[in-house]
């Protein structure tokens, strides 16, 4: 395998894990602390509910996607837009 090739391997596995290690953690501090909060407002306000649920959905994408760069640049793994 060409040395290129095994160097953007090694990036995307990195950000492969990062990532998922944030998600893991995110989803569990969900589900811990806003569980049953969500789950009343999606029986008793359902329209406020849906917007909520859009901008966790938002949120947490730009907020993920940040956090990720910033540990790559730090850890100095990534591809050759992250140096």
């Amino acid at each position: 395998m060409p040395r290129e090739i095994k160097n953007e391997f090694k990036a995307f596995s990195a950000e492969f894990l990062v990532y998922l290690g944030l998600v893991v953690g995110y989803c569990l501090l969900v589900l811990r602390y806003l569980a049953g909060w969500l789950a009343g407002l999606f029986h008793h306000e359902r329209k406020l509910y849906a917007g909520l649920a859009l901008a966790l959905i938002v949120v947490q994408g730009l907020v993920l996607s940040r956090l990720t760069t910033i540990l790559l640049r730090l850890a100095r793994w990534g591809r050759k837009e992250l140096k």
